[in-house]
């Protein structure tokens, strides 16, 4: 994995919370090189200890390491709530990752630290003018991609007003043992705190997290390393979960019908309205994926626990695209 990549630090969060025994490896060029896997070429990479198999991609990665360890789960016991867990860390790969990017290539500064701070750590032994010549590679690389990803001039209101947003939301409730979904980190948790763990590295985010909401700044900082905390589920919803689902509601979830409407009607670009502002980029194949899976995972709640799911999305208006 790598330090500037959130979905490494969502993954090694994860497994030190498990108390999985693990060797993190910096990925280097040389190194993706050596690394012959069928899946698409990402990080984390996770190397299973009985076969050497390779697998990527967080989220899979997460349920798997549920499959194969019983202990410390990070799926909450509550059908409703494992299904709310699921939905929070989707917005927070797909969606808050659009704030971790404009922010870690949109202002100048920003992107001097950034391309510094990750040739740094794939590139070891390199210094100097070597050093600058490869930043200004990846930066240029990586600046180019923005509209790709929906990180454009007209697209930044919109992007940074949802930032300060979560980081209000979440600052009415974290303490040092206090989680979504109790006293013990879910997996929703663990996907907010992937994004919000390289914002709070960046330069310029970081100083609006400490400035705005320094108690998510340090549950942050702890959660890195959560091998120490017990706890337990809690039986009621947190008023913070329901204003994250009002917030997906007004953002995330219309996005990806957005996203899927584009993809079916052949079009190479989506365009809607988040908040009274608009909104634009490419399609993502990928997040149609995401948005299926949503929808299947909610089907797959039944009883009592789906009329509790329905009920609390459609009071925060979740529903209708579910």
């Amino acid at each position: 994995g790598g330090g500037g990549s959130p979905y490494s630090m969502k993954m090694r969060a994860i497994m030190r919370y498990r108390r999985l025994p693990f060797d993190w490896v910096l990925i280097t060029p040389q190194l993706r090189e050596t690394l012959k896997h069928d899946g698409p070429n990402v990080i984390p990479i996770l190397r299973l200890p009985e076969s050497g198999e390779l697998r990527v991609d967080s989220t899979p990665l997460a349920y798997l390491l549920e499959e194969r360890h019983a202990e410390r789960s990070i799926l909450p016991d509550d059908p409703c709530h494992r299904f709310l867990s699921d939905l929070i860390e989707d917005m927070g790969d797909e969606w808050l990752t659009k704030m971790m990017f404009h922010y870690r290539w949109f202002r100048e500064e920003d992107q001097v630290y950034s391309s510094r701070q990750i040739i740094s750590d794939n590139s070891p032994g390199v210094t100097g003018e070597a050093l600058e010549r490869a930043a200004e590679a990846i930066r240029a690389r990586q600046v180019s991609r923005m509209a790709l990803v929906g990180c454009t001039p007209e697209n930044a209101h919109v992007i940074e007003a949802g930032y300060h947003e979560v980081l209000s939301i979440l600052g009415t409730f974290v303490t040092r043992d206090e989680y979504l979904f109790g006293s013990r980190p879910s997996l929703g948790d663990f996907g907010l705190f992937g994004q919000l763990q390289v914002l709070a590295s960046d330069h310029t985010p970081m100083l609006v997290m400490r400035s705005e909401a320094p108690r998510v700044y340090d549950w942050v900082r702890r959660t890195n390393d959560l091998s120490g905390v017990d706890g337990e589920w809690r039986a009621g919803i947190r008023p913070a979960v329901i204003s994250l689902l009002e917030y997906a509601s007004r953002t995330y979830l219309p996005f990806l019908a957005a996203n899927l409407a584009a993809i079916e009607a052949g079009d190479d670009a989506l365009t809607l309205e988040i908040d009274g502002a608009p909104f634009s980029q490419g399609v993502f194949k990928y997040q149609a994926k995401c948005y299926d899976r949503l929808k299947k995972l909610r089907e797959s709640v039944t009883g009592e626990p789906a009329k509790r799911l329905q009920e609390i999305l459609g009071d925060t208006g979740c529903l209708p695209y579910l």
